[in-house]
């Protein structure tokens, strides 16, 4: 898959990408409240997580600007009984230098289409910090709701950190059962 989205090319992610998206997750990692990993993961793990989320048959886009990984999106199952089969959550990360620019938005979109055209029908969004306005906003542009917050369930730079919830529905959401070829098989 291949779009460009405002000089914004988004594309899958290839294990070429992968040290780019570890130094961008890793800035992350030390210095915000988006994730409350405190370790930054090495390249190895880095991969293995993209070769988790193929392996589900969920997507991992990386953004590129000017020939560049720029940020990087993926979705992994929500939960892991049967039940939750159905709902996924996405991660939106961009790389400092390059904040401002609608990255974030282009791979969230790009990431929704992908996931619209499988069997999931919710998408959540599980931002780390409160006061994370950009992408409480972005998450809003691309129509998630608001649906709680968590107060002060993680510790991380010596403050207490919020988990916000947003939701969005995928396709026909929950207007219709899933099919036949969304059911597990037996």
């Amino acid at each position: 898959m291949t779009g460009d989205i405002n000089g914004v090319v988004v594309r899958d992610a290839t294990e070429a990408d992968m040290a780019d998206v570890q130094r961008i997750y890793e800035h992350h990692v030390l210095n915000g409240l988006a994730t409350f990993e405190e370790v930054p993961p090495t390249l190895h793990e880095m991969l293995g997580r993209r070769d988790a989320v193929l392996a589900a048959g969920l997507p991992y886009l990386v953004a590129e600007v000017d020939g560049r990984v720029a940020g990087y999106s993926y979705a992994t199952s929500y939960r892991p009984r049967p039940a939750y089969r159905h709902t996924i959550e996405d991660s939106v990360y961009v790389s400092e230098a390059l904040r401002g620019r609608r990255i974030g938005a282009a791979l969230l979109q790009a990431l929704i289409a992908r996931a619209e055209a499988g069997p999931w029908r919710q998408m959540l969004a599980v931002i780390g910090n409160s006061g994370n306005a950009g992408s409480i906003a972005l998450h809003r542009r691309m129509g998630f709701a608001p649906v709680g917050t968590l107060k002060s369930v993680g510790f991380k730079l010596g403050q207490w950190v919020d988990t916000v919830l947003m939701q969005r529905s995928l396709g026909p959401g929950d207007a219709a059962p899933p099919s036949a070829l969304e059911e597990p098989r037996n």
